[in-house]
């Protein structure tokens, strides 16, 4: 695999990155794609999972599937938003999924989220949201 292209053109250097998908192979494939462009990135494979990692582990930016099992992404956004801001209330966050009606993305931004995407995603697009979340990109459009 030879991400990224360009570097230099999307940095997430030292960025910390919470993956959230309960596909194994599909949260190794993002893990690997943000740790390639330079963030330090930990998986989650559940909902539960990603709050006992969260407070801990402090992200800059959560990347996030909707369709998961027991509880889905739209729940995990709404009870992240619940928390104290110290707690991490006020990660940006990025939907990653197979829900791509017009009502899915209202939904997704509604619940909480910045930015909804459809799988698949580019690697070069996701280090652009991720870095424009983190507000390391001015001219990274957020789809």
């Amino acid at each position: 695999m030879g991400f990224p292209s360009n570097p230099e053109d999307t940095n997430l250097e030292g960025l910390r990155v919470l993956v959230v998908e309960d596909d194994d192979d599909a949260r190794y494939f993002l893990t690997l794609v943000l740790s390639q462009f330079g963030a330090v990135v930990k998986g989650a494979g559940s909902a539960s999972e990603a709050m006992e990692i969260l407070s801990a582990f402090k992200p800059d930016v959560l990347v996030s599937d909707i369709g998961m099992p027991f509880e889905n992404g739209y729940s995990l956004i709404r009870r992240i938003r619940g928390l104290k801001p110290e707690q991490g209330s006020r990660t940006p966050a990025v939907a990653v999924t197979a829900f791509v009606t017009p009502d899915d993305r209202a939904r997704a931004l509604n619940a909480g989220f910045q930015v909804h995407v459809s799988k698949p995603i580019h690697p070069e697009e996701l280090a652009r949201i991720v870095a424009s979340l983190a507000g390391r990109h001015d001219e990274a459009a957020a789809a």
